[in-house]
């Protein structure tokens, strides 16, 4: 697997070469897939296929490569029932938001810095602006308001 940064952007892992690449056409001239869907789109969408179509050979062949162990209850599912027991298991969304809100995530000091101007419609240079960039605690108390735009 990818580290992280190779998966953003023009990256092409080229199979036969095993070799990166920032364009699309491998050593051998034929074209690659962007490293996001070959590495995450494509394997997403081959096991939701799999399961949804019913295929079962394939979709267990990927369990097991995945280290997917499926409970007795969660084999009997089919359908989207089954694909949400699978999607559950491997991507766990607790878990992965969690991971990308600690790794990913500006702290809130660095964040109001420039999330301040979206947030307060008032004078960019009076006090309540300054204390919400600098995440002053002894600052004055301010709160925003989110509402859907057809509850206005």
């Amino acid at each position: 697997m990818p580290t992280n940064s190779r998966l953003w952007g023009d990256n092409y892992f080229d199979a036969e070469g095993k070799c990166w690449r920032k364009d699309n056409i491998s050593g051998s001239g034929k074209a690659m897939k962007r490293a996001f869907v070959a590495f995450i789109m494509d394997p997403i969408c081959k096991l939701a296929n799999a399961v949804m179509e019913g295929n079962m050979d394939v979709a267990n062949k990927m369990f097991e490569t995945l280290g997917l162990k499926l409970t007795q209850e969660e084999a009997k599912l089919e359908g989207k029932h089954l694909l949400k027991a699978v999607m559950s298991k491997w991507i766990n969304a607790a878990d992965t938001l969690l991971e990308m809100i600690v790794c990913h995530l500006p702290s809130p000091r660095k964040a109001q810095k420039y999330r301040t101007s979206y947030l307060y419609e008032g004078p960019q240079d009076d006090a309540i602006a300054q204390s919400m960039r600098e995440c002053n605690p002894k600052g004055s108390i301010n709160y925003v308001r989110l509402q859907d735009g057809s509850n206005n």
